[in-house]
């Protein structure tokens, strides 16, 4: 199965299933959704054969596929995935067949095609999984590009309030970004001996000034794809438009693109510029963690307020990445990946709360959870381990990623670890202002507000809370997985983590 072309498929399959359903009649949207279904979930099997084909321990790049395409640019379809892709190709194939289920009925709400929409997520699908499994520089900034087209639509046609503003802002910031790493890829190709191949690229050796400027166009463009401090501002507003399945990817895996990119790209690439730019990268992480959960203690729409705790979390992931240690990098790399659960359920379940009451503000609802016990309780398990209560996953993450920087830089890590307790603010307070308190008397009033969770969205849920749960006391699977592909990140950037002293050595002897 090694020799099987996993990634080249999987890029493929979504696609081919986008135009199925898309083609299926328009008077028969219960169809379009069952096949859209039912294609993700294959998807998601040929993930798990190759998730279990992947050699641990074996070569740093497997399922090498190329094949030529544009040759006398140096142009191929190369795809290769190291550990760091593998775990976000699995996210993305867990996500998106759970995304489809909670979606069952968005579409139809909008009043717009549900063929169309279902399609649409498939297209997302199919870039979402190319980016991550591009081996070739151009290839990856043609799925970076391509991957808006979709969210564009998701959220210009099936959003809610201020959807076109939303998916203007969106399209705009990232194509800005986009044009940034466009010069900086052709600039690449220019000092890399026309070619676009990461391997060939990784040996290149460039001159100090070339790739600081370099770096900095690839930088700026996943920064704003993250979102890093300052270029957040389309999130909230893009993942509050969105439809919640949409939001759900738009947090869970398309901000992933960003620090992946930094990790795959910017570091191996550009050692000693990273090394460089470093301490203004831990400055942005810092400033996102406290600013962006500052913002969330004060949001009275509930995505807004998801969007901006991603924002957070997200300056967590590049304190991780840029303090240059295996333990914060394989936090980073667990992070994308807790988060992507975390949040996608809190997206969901948020969406769900949201459809009942016809309201996304937190001050039309107030003692829900005597009305939908079940939803309340979901809700509030989605907050804890957003908040990275112990016991769930994301705690495994953030306590990596401090106790990796701590070694290294003290002072970060303190001032990181104000994003806890801030966050354990704008969670609980949402939880309480919500489903805690007194009833609200307009939710009775609400027809929605008497369904609690049924079978469908029962089924949504529980693998993404039994994920959360697993991964909190079992993270095993996934950071074996991570680690080689960051020892390697590491070592192409030279950086060895930090001895331990003698004191600490006789005190774990004891």
């Amino acid at each position: 199965m090694s020799n099987f072309p996993f990634l080249s498929v999987l890029t493929v399959a979504p696609l081919v299933g986008a135009l199925v359903v898309a083609l299926l009649p328009r008077h028969r949207p219960e169809l379009a959704k069952q096949v859209a279904f039912v294609w993700s979930l294959l998807v998601l099997v040929l993930s798990v054969v190759m998730w279990i084909t992947f050699k641990v321990g074996g070569d740093r790049f497997q399922f090498r596929e190329s094949y030529p395409w544009i040759p006398n640019w140096g142009v191929n379809f190369t795809f290769a995935a190291d550990g760091i892709a593998l775990v976000m190709l699995m996210l993305i194939a867990v996500l998106v067949p759970l995304v489809i289920l909670a979606s069952w009925h968005d579409a139809e709400s909008s009043k717009r095609s549900v063929p169309v929409y279902f399609a649409l997520l498939l297209v997302l699908e199919c870039t979402m999984i190319g980016v991550f499994a591009a081996a070739d520089v151009f290839l990856f900034y043609v799925f970076f590009e391509v991957m808006l087209v979709p969210m564009y639509f998701l959220i210009g046609s099936y959003g809610g309030h201020q959807r076109q503003y939303a998916a203007v802002k969106f399209f705009l910031y990232s194509l800005v970004g986009g044009l940034f790493m466009l010069a900086a890829v052709i600039g690449l190709w220019v000092v890399g001996g026309k070619t676009f191949d990461w391997q060939a690229l990784s040996q290149v050796d460039i001159s100090t000034g070339t790739e600081r400027w370099l770096f900095l166009g690839f930088f700026l463009a996943f920064a704003i794809k993250a979102p890093f401090f300052p270029f957040h501002t389309w999130l909230p507003d893009a993942g509050g438009a969105a439809p919640a399945g949409a939001a759900a990817l738009l947090v869970g895996v398309l901000d992933k693109v960003g620090t992946f990119g930094i990790l795959r790209y910017c570091l191996p690439l550009f050692p000693d510029a990273a090394k460089w730019f470093a301490p203004w990268a831990l400055a942005l992480g810092l400033i996102g963690i406290i600013y962006a959960a500052l913002l969330a203690v004060g949001q009275n729409d509930l995505k807004r307020l998801v969007s901006y705790t991603s924002i957070a979390h997200f300056g967590f992931i590049g304190v991780g990445i840029f303090a240059f240690t295996t333990q914060a990098g394989t936090g980073a790399v667990l992070y994308m990946v807790n988060h992507g659960l975390a949040t996608g359920l809190l997206f969901l379940v948020v969406g769900m709360l949201i459809a009942r009451r016809g309201s996304a503000l937190i001050s039309d609802f107030g003692g829900a959870g005597k009305l939908v016990p079940v939803l309340a309780g979901v809700l509030f398990f989605a907050g804890l381990a957003s908040l990275a209560l112990p016991g769930t996953a994301p705690f495994i993450s953030e306590f990596l990623v401090l106790i990796g920087t701590f070694t290294v830089n003290k002072p970060v890590a303190i001032i990181a670890t104000l994003g806890i307790i801030l966050a354990a603010a704008y969670v609980l307070w949402m939880v309480q202002r919500t489903t805690q308190g007194t009833l609200n008397p307009a939710l009775t009033e609400v027809d929605g507000m008497r369904r609690d969770l049924n079978l469908r969205e029962k089924v949504v849920v529980a693998p993404l809370i039994a994920l959360i749960v697993l991964l909190g006391f079992y993270p095993k699977p996934v950071t074996d997985v991570i680690n080689p592909a960051v020892q390697a990140t590491m070592d192409d950037i030279g950086r060895t983590d930090p001895a331990p002293s003698v004191g600490t050595v006789q005190e774990a002897a004891k």
